[in-house]
């Protein structure tokens, strides 16, 4: 009889359009024994998107898919997630917007990273206006997607300081090193862990 290590992990799906900053600090975490999840597949919109080097790096398979027709390309996905019983989506610097067909057709959980205190600063181009707003604090959230663009179940928030001389990019950057903390602790949240 073969003896399985741990408890059986939940397959995960990565979404990202840039850079994969949070997608290499969840691959990180999904390498660890207490982590509920294994990480089958990257999918990305950009062909260029630098993170697709994670892919590579930690041999997880990886797809890009042109979106100029979408219902085709999310089609596609959906079969993917379905050929590797993916039950969990992470979105992670996705740039573009799943539609409600999607959503209703994926049998999993979705879950996405907002650099902002949601429900304030929806959208893009959020540390701009969090500091032409002269807010005191912003910080990031993790949430679970619904047909509404970042107003789904807000399951963590992470809260930091806006120091008198920050710009757009050291706000940026800060809230970026809490998202790589507060993803994993999201999905732990998630799965009751």
């Amino acid at each position: 009889m073969v003896q399985l290590t741990g408890p059986k992990k939940i397959k995960c799906a990565v979404f990202i359009s840039g850079t994969g900053s949070n997608l290499k600090s969840l691959i990180q975490f999904s390498k660890k024994n207490n982590s509920p999840i294994s990480i089958e597949l990257i999918i990305s919109d950009n062909s260029k998107a630098k993170g697709l080097k994670f892919g590579k790096i930690f041999k997880i398979s990886k797809k890009v898919f042109n979106f100029k027709n979408k219902i085709i390309a999310e089609k596609k996905i959906i079969s993917d997630l379905e050929n590797k019983n993916i039950k969990l989506i992470c979105l992670a610097g996705f740039m573009k917007i799943l539609s409600k067909n999607f959503i209703k057709n994926f049998k999993g959980k979705i879950l996405n990273i907002h650099p902002s205190l949601l429900p304030k600063y929806k959208g893009l181009n959020t540390h701009k206006r969090v500091l032409l707003n002269n807010e005191k604090y912003s910080g990031c959230t993790v949430h679970f997607v619904n047909y509404r663009l970042d107003s789904g179940k807000i399951i963590l928030q992470k809260k930091v300081k806006i120091r008198k001389s920050e710009t757009a990019k050291s706000l940026a950057k800060k809230i970026l090193i809490q998202e790589h903390r507060l993803y994993p602790k999201a999905i732990k949240e998630v799965f009751n862990l």
